[in-house]
């Protein structure tokens, strides 16, 4: 495989662009989608670009993905704070995993300083905004490639 990626997105995030524009900015969901897709494909990554706003849900998708995906790109938004079935199946995905965050989670509220799923994560990106969706594909390429190992 060597090429197949899942960005996953976790509570609220289909909501980009309506709320919390300082935290967040005013692009919505689906031009992130389209400008991860877009920059995927031109570096030779074949993407999946999912969200939910159910634990369960990310936890199954998770799961899956380790039967189809070489590598994945996680912002698990709130439940990053309070999912150990989140942390637990990506403990189990055995490839390169990025962590993201729009915002800086460790800027923000106190509660959100805690990350379950750090631990489990070959790296991660924080507080550089959507464009930080980019970084982590272009990293997550080059991990694959075994260019950052």
């Amino acid at each position: 495989m060597n090429n197949k990626i899942i960005i996953i997105n976790g509570p609220n995030l289909n909501l980009l662009g309506e709320r919390e524009q300082s935290q967040y900015g005013s692009g919505n969901y689906e031009q992130l989608k389209e400008n991860c897709l877009k920059k995927s494909k031109e570096i030779g990554l074949d993407c999946e670009f999912i969200q939910s706003n159910l634990e369960g849900d990310l936890v199954n998708t998770i799961q899956d993905a380790r039967k189809n995906y070489d590598g994945m790109i996680i912002n698990a938004a709130a439940f990053t704070h309070t999912s150990v079935a989140i942390r637990d199946a990506l403990e189990l995905f055995k490839k390169p995993i990025i962590e993201m965050h729009i915002s800086n989670i460790y800027k923000r509220e106190e509660f959100r300083h805690k990350s379950l799923i750090s631990g489990v994560a070959t790296g991660g990106i924080f507080g550089l905004g959507t464009e930080g969706y980019i970084l982590a594909i272009i990293s997550l390429q080059k991990l694959l490639q075994n260019e950052n190992r």
